[in-house]
């Protein structure tokens, strides 16, 4: 009697087990083909960078110290007053 009960249980969670594992294995199947369709029929857009190099930017780390230093120098002046 026991033994039959336990195989019966057995079965259910070997049924129930299978039933999680296809319903998940489905759903991660069809959340991909949805997410490649989506893809294909509206792609991003190409994002343009927002800063353009100017003639103006500094070339040389020599030039670029000069400038930070007296931003810095002109910051430390405002703040003394």
């Amino acid at each position: 009697m026991t033994g039959n009960l336990l195989n019966q249980g057995f079965t259910l969670m070997a049924y129930g087990m299978g039933m999680v594992f296809l319903f998940l294995t489905l759903l991660v199947i069809g959340t991909t083909l949805m997410s490649k369709i989506v893809a294909k029929l509206f792609p991003e857009p190409e994002i343009e960078p927002l800063l353009q190099p100017s003639s103006s930017a500094p070339q040389s780390d020599t030039q670029l110290a000069a400038v930070i230093s007296v931003a810095i120098h002109q910051f430390r002046s405002r703040k003394k007053k």
